[in-house]
């Protein structure tokens, strides 16, 4: 499966077998294409996609590690909800994951997901902080080359 504006190189990349995510132009909001070897790996980079809409985290260090857990139903689903756990790590806490780890699912099904994260005010903010994730055209899913997912975010 191509993604939309897609080039070459990219595909290149995801056939060698290359995590990676890039923002799309989108109307108001921003558009987070991410792909990976493995689901897990797609997913963190989504959550690195979203990151990189907002903010430059190259320079911080994380001060905390904050754990969830998740136990999503459809992999739409865990996508959804794990981006939404980024949306409240900023409203509530107001902390940015600078790196994510997802540990595969537990025997009681769910994923656990460990944030390192760093004060919002410690980053550099470069664009609108995402407010919630869009189901419109939310999309991820095993592909040729690994997984690829598709998501919109309301900024």
């Amino acid at each position: 499966m191509y993604m939309v504006g897609e080039t070459y190189d990219d595909r290149q990349a995801r056939a060698q077998g290359e995590s990676g995510h890039r923002l799309v132009p989108h109307t108001a909001d921003v558009r987070i294409e991410a792909w990976g070897t493995t689901r897990e790996n797609c997913l963190v980079e989504a959550v690195h996609g979203m990151v990189d809409c907002f903010s430059d985290i190259s320079a911080v260090r994380p001060t905390a590690i904050q754990r969830a857990q998740l136990s999503e139903t459809s992999d739409d689903d865990l996508l959804a909800a794990l981006l939404d756990e980024v949306v409240y790590r900023l409203e509530v806490p107001g902390q940015v994951p600078v790196d994510v780890e997802l540990e595969t699912e537990t025997p009681g099904g769910a994923i656990d997901v460990r944030l390192a994260v760093a004060d919002l005010s410690a980053v550099e903010i470069t664009g609108a902080v995402p407010k919630a994730v869009s189901w419109h055209e939310l999309h991820i899913g095993p592909g040729p080359y690994g997984w690829t997912c598709s998501v919109t975010v309301d900024v």
